[in-house]
């Protein structure tokens, strides 16, 4: 069983249009700081990002936000967290939250949101890092991702070993239970290499 103390979060800097998905994040916050897990996330005050960090805080956690310079100069970095770093780009950001990390979270979001998400996926694919990636298909809505994922895979472009890189959880309440269950890492985190 793993050991969880801090849990990387991506997800949107808007809302969407489905008010589930903030509830999802409001709930996952909540989670987080009951349970003593720290978050961190990209230091965003606004949409998903600026809930999952306030509910983190309401329920007693400690939250870490990662901001580039140039979206902390527009004023969107959330200024009530335990601790927000700025960072000089986005490659940088990255690469901090990914040392902070024990696992990842990735709620529903954007270009953004996908960029963060494939970027751990195939980071462990390389053997860089064997951390646990969990995908909630919050009401269905990274279906459409994991249909494309299983037919990368169909048409050989990677090996179906290849969806077992993150797991997909449809429901908030499994997220904390399949980050304990995935097996301790058996790749050691390779930093110099990335």
């Amino acid at each position: 069983m793993m050991s969880i103390e801090s849990v990387c979060v991506y997800c949107g800097s808007g809302f969407g249009t489905n008010p589930n998905h903030r509830a999802a994040a409001q709930r996952l916050g909540e989670l987080l700081g009951r349970n003593g897990i720290r978050l961190v996330y990209g230091g965003g005050r606004v949409g998903l990002m600026g809930v999952v960090a306030d509910a983190t805080l309401a329920h007693g956690g400690r939250v870490i936000g990662v901001i580039p310079e140039h979206l902390q100069s527009r004023e969107v970095g959330h200024r009530g967290l335990s601790e927000l770093r700025v960072v000089p780009n986005m490659h940088e950001r990255k690469e901090v939250m990914f040392k902070l990390s024990d696992g990842f979270v990735i709620l529903p979001g954007g270009f953004g949101t996908l960029d963060e998400a494939f970027e751990m996926i195939t980071w462990r694919q390389l053997r860089l890092h064997d951390k646990p990636i969990i995908l909630l298909d919050n009401d269905g809505y990274w279906t459409p991702l994991v249909r494309l994922n299983e037919h990368i895979v169909e048409q050989g472009f990677a090996r179906p070993a290849a969806l077992a890189l993150y797991t997909v959880v449809s429901d908030v309440e499994a997220i904390l239970p399949a980050l304990r269950g995935a097996p301790e890492p058996a790749v050691p985190d390779d930093l110099k290499r990335l």
